[in-house]
């Protein structure tokens, strides 16, 4: 009895703790310096400036600096933080409280196999190597075909990835909560588990708000669909019985939360300004589609129709 209310307070506090780091580093996120954007300050005397280093040169330094204002957020949350610490964490107590109904819900009538295939190929979509294949891509183009908006959205992505990687890791290894297929989806926590957050959804959310970030200004369906897709891909977790629903939302707060953070330090501030083909027309038309609906209503039929300009 004593154990059971131990792991399942215990697992409160981590989640609590989760939203604090997560609301806190919205917070540092407003007000951190933009590093990438702004070149170096020159003192009067000196004649020249010296170029700002690249966003390659100073890779892991970001991380290693990335890492330390996600684990130090907590010490500097102020008052108006609120905002994202009541609603995260009063949601992740609510689910915390009733994983495992909601997880015993889709075991009820027992496994069905076709509900379980399709929410294993669609969490593909948020493992590390897809993610990162998908950001090394961007990168490469950028480099390939000079286009600076790709290449930082690439950079950017693989920055995010890696930060949110070392965080959900450090998670699971604190919380040790079981997947919801052991011990009848118990859910508890300190039990030699790997559950708690969802990797998948914080490796789709930090993609998914470098993408929305960089390009949904302009384009406001690209950043519906990346958030979307992240959606459906954290979904599956749950629908595909790896995660508890509140692993579900830890994972993509502090996806979302880093993708945010990553952006906003290190985005170049030009390339929004800059509409020469180098910078935007080139993945405008290239990589990003134009779509259109379709809509028939003697065949009632609808749909959407994806070109792209070559």
């Amino acid at each position: 009895m004593y154990r059971n209310l131990h792991a399942r307070y215990g697992g409160w506090r981590i989640a609590l703790i989760c939203a604090l780091v997560i609301a806190a580093s919205e917070s540092a996120f407003a007000q951190g310096p933009a590093t990438g954007a702004q070149p170096a300050a020159t003192p009067v005397p000196t004649p020249q400036t010296k170029p700002s280093p690249s966003l390659e040169s100073r890779f892991f330094k970001n991380i290693l600096r990335d890492q330390r204002a996600i684990w130090t957020a907590p010490f500097n949350i102020e008052r108006t933080d609120t905002k994202w610490i009541a609603p995260l964490g009063i949601s992740t107590a609510i689910l915390l409280s009733t994983d495992r109904r909601t997880a015993g819900e889709l075991t009820e009538n027992g496994d069905d196999p076709s509900r379980l295939r399709i929410s294993r190929y669609i969490s593909r979509g948020g493992s590390f190597y897809t993610t990162s294949a998908i950001a090394g891509t961007f990168y490469v183009i950028g480099r390939v075909g000079k286009n600076a908006r790709a290449r930082e959205t690439g950079l950017l992505s693989l920055e995010a990835l890696i930060d949110s990687g070392i965080v959900t890791t450090a998670l699971k290894t604190a919380t040790q909560r079981p997947r919801p297929s052991v011990d009848d989806a118990s859910g508890e926590f300190y039990d030699k588990g790997n559950s708690f957050p969802s990797g998948h959804s914080a490796s789709a959310w930090s993609l998914a708000t470098v993408f929305a970030y960089e390009y949904g200004k302009r384009r406001p369906l690209v950043r519906f669909t990346a958030y979307g897709l992240a959606t459906v891909i954290s979904l599956s977790r749950y629908t595909g019985q790896k995660h508890f629903l509140s692993d579900v939302l830890v994972g993509s707060a502090i996806g979302f939360g880093i993708g945010r953070y990553v952006y906003r330090t290190n985005h170049d501030p030009s390339l929004d300004g800059d509409d020469s083909p180098a910078k935007t027309s080139g993945m405008k038309s290239k990589l990003v589609p134009f779509a259109s609906p379709i809509y028939s209503r003697a065949e009632r039929a609808y749909g959407l129709s994806l070109a792209w300009n070559f």
